[in-house]
């Protein structure tokens, strides 16, 4: 079954309210503006569950067999248009299993965006060349490891 981005930004917000709804439940505070720009927590790392770390690990290691191709300029159309569909399984899986309190997965947001909009580029959908898209990915991938905790966290290489 094929996602659609609406799906994304759909689901995206329902692991926040929830997260939200969790986190007003809890009497554990206000509740944040969305954020406009990747930040720390506290100048800490933010915390990360399994799922999430499992869709990223997988998404780091499909653009790492990509990479060398890539590079070489020799990834066909069809082989981005299966990698920009890997990444988009692999983010709805981390976002149906969210479990991030309502900060960090505010934080999270800005990373899939990066993603999904290098999903999109890679999937010939904007009319930008394919490997802009891959460039983005790679940008959302270190900036992964830069602002959550996943320990032994390592962008792909190509």
């Amino acid at each position: 079954m094929k996602l659609t981005r609406s799906f994304y930004v759909v689901a995206l917000g329902l692991c926040l309210a929830g997260a939200a709804h969790a986190a007003h439940d809890h009497h554990h505070g206000h509740e944040a503006e969305a954020p406009q720009k990747l930040q720390l927590n506290a100048g800490k790392k933010w915390a990360t569950d399994a799922s999430l770390r499992q869709a990223m690990s997988a998404i780091n290691q499909a653009m790492g067999k990509a990479l060398p191709l890539i590079h070489r300029q020799q990834f066909s159309d069809a082989q981005y248009q299966a990698l920009a569909g890997s990444i988009e399984q692999q983010i709805a899986f981390a976002i149906e299993n969210c479990k991030l309190d309502a900060k960090a997965d505010a934080m999270l947001h800005l990373i899939i965006a990066d993603l999904q909009g290098g999903a999109e580029v890679m999937s010939g959908k904007t009319g930008v060349d394919r490997h802009d898209g891959a460039v983005r990915v790679l940008r959302a991938l270190k900036a992964y490891g830069q602002y959550f905790q996943h320990q032994g966290w390592r962008v792909a290489q190509g």
